[in-house]
C-alpha cells in the first residue's frame, strides 16, 4: 500500500507496481536493489524518467543475436580471465550520467574493478558477497535495437554511457537485410566510431582485436550469428 499522496503506478496487464515517490536516481537505486522491484521486464532509469519496455524480445533480430555476441565475448574475456561477460538484468548505474539501466550485454573486467572504475553493489540486506547492480563505468556495453527501444538505444542511452565512462558501446541493428553494427569508442567529448575495413571488421580496444558480426540462416526460419575476431589487426 501506498503512503498518502505517493500513489504507485500499476502497469497491466503485467502487473508492474512502479512506486510513486522516485524523485532521484538515488531514490530509484534503492528500490531497484529491494525485494519490491518487478523480476520481469526492463525497467530503466535514464536522465530522470522511469522507462518501462515489456515489450516481446524477438527471436531472430534480438533474442538470437544478443546471445551470440555474449557467447562469443565470453570465449575472448572469461576464458582469459580478464573479467565477465553478463547479459540481461544487470543493473549498470552511474550518479554523473544519470542512469540506472540495464543493458543486453555488458563486458567488466578486473582491471576496472580493482582500478575503482568500477564498483559492485550490494542488494539491500543482501548476504556478503551477492551483488546485483554495478556502480560506474563499464568496459563495454552492447545494445540490440528492437522496434520497441530505437530511440531509447540510438539518442538516449549513447549520450548516458558516454557520460558514465564506458570504454565501448556497441550498437547492434538487426532488423535489416544487412546488419547494423557501430563499435564507438569513448573520446574526451563524444565518442568516436571505429570504421570498418574491407572485410567488415572493426577495432576494438576492450578487446584488443579487430571484430565483425555475421548472420547465418538455418532450419526452419532460424537465424543465428557469430562473432568473429581478427586479434592484433585493424587498428
Amino acid at each position: 500500500m501506498s503512503e498518502p499522496g505517493t500513489a504507485s503506478i500499476l502497469l497491466q496487464p503485467d502487473g508492474i507496481r512502479i512506486p510513486g515517490a522516485l524523485p532521484t536516481l538515488a531514490a530509484f537505486r534503492a528500490w531497484a536493489r529491494s525485494d519490491e522491484f518487478p523480476e520481469h521486464g526492463r525497467i530503466d532509469w535514464v536522465g530522470g524518467d522511469v522507462e518501462v519496455d515489456m515489450s516481446p524480445e524477438d527471436v531472430n533480430t534480438h533474442g538470437t543475436v544478443k546471445g551470440a555476441i555474449a557467447g562469443d565475448l565470453r570465449s575472448l574475456i572469461e576464458f582469459t580471465d580478464r573479467g565477465v561477460v553478463l547479459i540481461d538484468s544487470t543493473r549498470l548505474s552511474s550518479d554523473p550520467a544519470d542512469l540506472s539501466a540495464e543493458p543486453d550485454v555488458l563486458v567488466l573486467l578486473s582491471d576496472s574493478l580493482e582500478a575503482g572504475r568500477a564498483r559492485l553493489i550490494p542488494k539491500s540486506g543482501g548476504a556478503a558477497g551477492r551483488y546485483v547492480e554495478i556502480e560506474g563505468a563499464a568496459d563495454l556495453v552492447v545494445e540490440c535495437v528492437s522496434d520497441s527501444s530505437k530511440a531509447k538505444d540510438l539518442e538516449r542511452l549513447p549520450v548516458r554511457y558516454h557520460r558514465a565512462g564506458c570504454r565501448e558501446l556497441w550498437l547492434v541493428d538487426a532488423r535489416a537485410a544487412e546488419i547494423g553494427f557501430r563499435l564507438l569508442r569513448h573520446a574526451p567529448a563524444d565518442w568516436e566510431e571505429s570504421p570498418a575495413d574491407a572485410d567488415g571488421f572493426r577495432w576494438s580496444g576492450v578487446l584488443d582485436a579487430a571484430v565483425r558480426l555475421v548472420r547465418i540462416p538455418i532450419r526452419g526460419g532460424l537465424v543465428r550469428y557469430r562473432l568473429e575476431s581478427r586479434p592484433g589487426a585493424g587498428r
